[in-house]
């Protein structure tokens, strides 16, 4: 049987044209002038290794810590053994070469020893924990489901988007989400007439509720499958980043197409797997540094002028030990960072509280400590961004407190 569910996160559903204009979009044409500000998600899936992403080459313990796997110190010319020097204290792996440009340009921050409050070290308890905004327990919807203002007249069946084949567990909830895959294979098989006898079930059905989510959902697909028909050039050398950054680089060159479109997103999720290096890190990280980095420096080259109105955040469910392990590999640990990208940011700083790497200022005398709660980011983000000043129903229980100066303005 296909549910409503299941029906509104599938991505292979077959559209004929683009046939009447639908009428959110009648709606929104006739909304003059409004900017639409966008927030964009990227989960790295595994728990990245926070202290080889950005060195605290600063810290005398950190090679003291990993003598086969710290990162040379930020001198002489950069090569696939070095650091990039970001303010003498922290430096970029030296695979991160494509975020230089933004750094410079002060549209990249980064937020050291961030995290969780939640101690687990369980992958699959971390990430429900963190996606759905809380500690210690889970909600039956994501935060970033609640952090969407209620839909207005010119709301777009496009405002929430989960790069990948289902929606996923961060965008989940009240507020109707989308699941987009491959734009270029938006169809049922080819399938047309099974379409439209679907369309029609959803346009005849008593259900309000239900015919109403129907048709936003058929209406975003016919808008996705007529963008993705259209003629669209990433602009400058965006095209080649993408091309380095693997599956995050293709979702976010859609997301690209999406939001260039004028689509009418407002919130977009993707992920990137592979962070959770128990052996053999540095090849392997490196590597995927290379894509991570890649496909961010594309999406905020193709943007270009539109980058004024969105805000890109990634996170990871918690990071590695500071200690290299016996395998040329870290195991599970607490703190990591996050990176914040985009205009509205106050960038080319890192942010947060060191809380340095002696014994003694080690969490459970192994992992980095967590001073800075990841809702402390998002919550920011989410107030001075998305404009959502009441922050309880998206993190309950949780006070913001003192800020940290992300945002301009």
């Amino acid at each position: 049987m296909l549910t409503r569910r299941i029906f509104l996160r599938g991505s292979t559903i077959a559209m004929a044209g683009m046939g009447a204009v639908p009428g959110w979009l009648t709606r929104a044409a006739s909304v003059e002038g409004k900017k639409r500000k966008t927030l964009v998600v990227i989960f790295q899936r595994g728990a990245a290794d926070g202290l080889n992403i950005v060195i605290p080459f600063a810290d005398k313990r950190y090679r003291d810590l990993r003598p086969i796997l710290g990162i040379a110190a930020p001198t002489g010319p950069l090569n696939a053994g070095n650091s990039i020097d970001l303010d003498g204290q922290f430096a970029l792996n030296g695979a991160m070469q494509p975020l230089k440009a933004l750094w410079d340009s002060k549209q990249l921050a980064i937020v050291e020893a961030t995290g969780s409050t939640d101690a687990s070290r369980s992958h699959f308890e971390a990430q429900e924990f963190m996606e759905s905004g809380t500690t210690s327990k889970s909600l039956g919807d994501g935060w970033l489901n609640r952090a969407l203002p209620k839909p207005g007249d010119d709301a777009s069946p496009l405002r929430a988007i989960s790069m990948g084949n289902q929606v996923a567990r961060t965008l989940r909830g009240e507020r109707d989400a989308i699941a987009v895959g491959d734009a270029q294979q938006f169809n049922m098989g080819g399938n047309q007439s099974a379409a439209s006898i679907m369309e029609s079930m959803y346009a005849t059905t008593t259900d309000k509720a239900i015919g109403r989510s129907g048709k936003d959902a058929f209406d975003a697909m016919k808008l996705i499958k007529s963008i993705s028909q259209g003629q669209n050039t990433p602009r400058g050398g965006s095209q080649q980043l993408y091309g380095q950054g693997g599956e995050l680089g293709r979702n976010l060159q859609q997301l690209a197409r999406l939001i260039k479109a004028d689509a009418g997103v407002e919130a977009a999720f993707a992920e990137i797997n592979g962070w959770d290096h128990h052996s053999n890190e540095n090849p392997q990280l490196n590597n995927l540094l290379r894509q991570f980095s890649s496909a961010l420096a594309g999406f905020s080259l193709d943007m270009g002028d539109r980058m004024e109105d969105i805000v890109l955040v990634t996170m990871s469910e918690f990071g590695r030990t500071a200690a290299e392990n016996g395998n040329g590999g870290t195991d599970h640990g607490h703190g990591s960072l996050m990176l914040t990208m985009g205009g509205p940011i106050q960038g080319g700083k890192v942010y947060g509280k060191w809380p340095g790497l002696e014994k003694e200022q080690l969490f459970e005398g192994r992992d980095l400590a967590v001073t800075t709660d990841y809702r402390t980011v998002l919550g920011e983000v989410i107030q001075g961004h998305l404009g959502q000043k009441d922050l309880s129903p998206i993190f309950p229980g949780f006070l913001l407190g003192q800020t940290l100066g992300l945002l301009k303005g």
